[in-house]
């Protein structure tokens, strides 16, 4: 008959017949290494986490107190801290010009993110469907408009769409259009948006197309093939096969795009600094020439506070939408 006990000295030989095991003790190494390994990613966040906090969220702190104040040069010299509750935003909020912004910015956000989606994802499909050196060419042409600084693609684009000297009104006179010969782009509303978004677009596209490209690697080849098999056409395969794989990609992009667009500055501002009349100013270009522009910083403080609520509403709806089409995948 065997006995079976239970040695924790591993210094002495185990008696004939004896069957030595080792028991790990609770609370023993196994389980430290398993809550250091547990808060290691944790800790990895906290320089990120902090390095937010100050770049972001002590001048948005700072930002929300300065739109409670009314601070203008007076104030300035004088570094006097008046407080005035909530009049900034009272003024704003009963502000006509505030809401014709508003609206004048949803539909530049809209049209723009319609068109970059759009001719976004026929570049990124044409490139699945292009050969090696072609795709090479093309990827290569909106790598270099992609990484075009903003400020040097807004000038170019005035030089294009200049009144006098512009290679657009030459090519257009040329066309046989001669009272384009000497055209002013940025004399109304809609050909001042109409420059302003065509800038956009183009510099939106290769984001959209290279990275939807880069998601069509991802599907099969055998779910083409199962699809040809069955008689599908092209389009069929596309809305069956293609475009179930994209939507998570084709819906994240979209949010990110209408953010984007949405607090887009330095393209509008460059281009006519929101003229002609402040006819073409979107939300940002408006805070800053309410704010620093006629120097009432808490007036501007206030605005850009409204525009940050916006797109924390937005991106409270996008979350949502993502947890909600996670739970109905489970």
């Amino acid at each position: 008959m065997s006995v079976q006990t239970e040695r924790t000295d591993t210094g002495t030989a185990a008696a004939p017949g004896v069957r030595k095991t080792d028991v790990t003790p609770p609370g023993g190494p196994g389980q430290a290494r398993r809550r250091g390994g547990t808060a290691a990613p944790y800790l990895l966040l906290v320089p990120a986490l902090l390095v937010t906090v100050v770049l972001l969220g002590w001048p948005l702190v700072k930002n929300g107190m300065l739109s409670f104040q009314n601070l203008n040069p007076r104030q300035l010299i004088l570094h006097l801290t008046e407080w005035n509750g909530g009049d900034n935003y009272k003024e704003v909020l009963g502000s006509s010009d505030f809401w014709k912004v508003v609206q004048r910015t949803v539909v530049f956000t809209t049209a723009n993110v319609v068109l970059i989606m759009l001719l976004g994802t026929l570049v990124g499909l044409l490139l699945a469907r292009l050969g090696k050196r072609m795709r090479l060419v093309l990827m290569l042409g909106l790598v270099l408009a992609w990484a075009m600084p903003v400020i040097a693609a807004t000038t170019v684009y005035q030089w294009l769409f200049a009144q006098r000297f512009g290679v657009v009104n030459w090519l257009l006179a040329k066309a046989g259009w001669s009272s384009m010969s000497d055209y002013n782009w940025f004399g109304s509303q809609f050909s001042t948006f109409s420059v302003i978004t065509l800038l956009i677009v183009w510099q939106s596209i290769p984001f959209v197309a290279i990275n939807l490209y880069a998601a069509t690697t991802t599907i099969p080849k055998e779910l083409y093939e199962a699809a040809s098999i069955d008689g599908a056409g092209m389009w069929k395969s596309f809305t069956h096969v293609t475009f179930p794989f994209l939507r998570p990609f084709l819906w994240a992009t979209t949010f990110l795009e209408v953010i984007w667009v949405f607090k887009a500055f330095p393209q509008i501002f460059a281009m006519n600094a929101g003229g002609p009349d402040r006819l073409t100013e979107t939300l940002p270009i408006y805070a800053f020439v309410e704010g620093p522009g006629n120097q009432h910083y808490g007036m501007g403080a206030a605005i850009s506070f409204l525009t940050i609520l916006i797109l924390l509403g937005l991106t409270a709806y996008y979350l949502r939408t993502v947890l909600k089409q996670e739970e109905d995948e489970l």
